[in-house]
């Protein structure tokens, strides 16, 4: 019989390490989403790190800006970015403030609040497709850009928060390159998922996008 996931929340200082080393521990993290229309839990199966300036793969690479910017504040916040004209997708902030990082939230399972989540993601076939990708996660967790900059441990009334869970070990966290990243970016092996989870993604490699003309 498995034990019951701990419920302890995670200390900032769990955030304020190398993004490399903080996205395969975020694997099997329980993540908090709270609302007025009731609270949804999401434990973790799929993640990818950015490594900000040091990145050609990261919205951070090329420097600070409006956009970008809680990437570059202190761990343990959220930064949410709009893609494609249609898509928000959430990261979590990691690293020491003034230096760039942020892991990508690709997938998860609903373990709290699937009734909710269904009402935001119709086109579910079912429970394990609620937050499989990095749009449905944020869809399901009704996710925007007015939450970026949200602190996961701000002192009451924060949107969100993160748990101890049950983490997933060494041997059960499989890597490879990040979904849909082109250039010198795609050769970074810097994405993690718990093998064999069937809310995982599929993994799909860069296609350039062509210029309308």
């Amino acid at each position: 019989m498995n034990a019951a996931p701990d419920r302890t929340p995670l200390t900032r200082d769990f955030f304020d390490r190398p993004v490399l080393e903080v996205a395969p521990d975020l694997l099997g993290r329980i993540l908090v989403r709270d609302s007025d229309d009731g609270p949804i839990e999401l434990r973790l199966t799929e993640v990818e790190a950015y490594a900000g300036e040091a990145d050609p793969g990261s919205h951070a690479f090329r420097g600070q800006t409006a956009r970008n910017a809680v990437m570059f504040g202190p761990p343990g916040h959220v930064y949410v970015y709009f893609t494609y004209g249609m898509w928000h997708c959430m990261n979590l902030v990691c690293g020491p403030e003034g230096k760039a990082g942020a892991v990508l939230l690709r997938a998860g399972e609903i373990t709290v609040g699937a009734e909710l989540a269904r009402k935001r993601r119709l086109s579910a076939r079912n429970d394990k497709e609620l937050a499989k990708g990095p749009a449905r996660l944020a869809t399901a967790l009704d996710v925007d850009r007015s939450l970026d900059g949200a602190d996961l441990f701000g002192d009451g009334g924060s949107p969100f928060s993160i748990l101890t869970g049950t983490p997933v070990e060494a041997d059960q966290v499989s890597e490879g390159p990040r979904t849909g990243v082109g250039g010198d970016g795609s050769v970074h092996p810097w994405r993690f998922w718990t093998a064999n989870d069937p809310t995982v993604s599929p993994y799909r490699a860069h296609v350039p996008r062509r210029r309308r003309t």
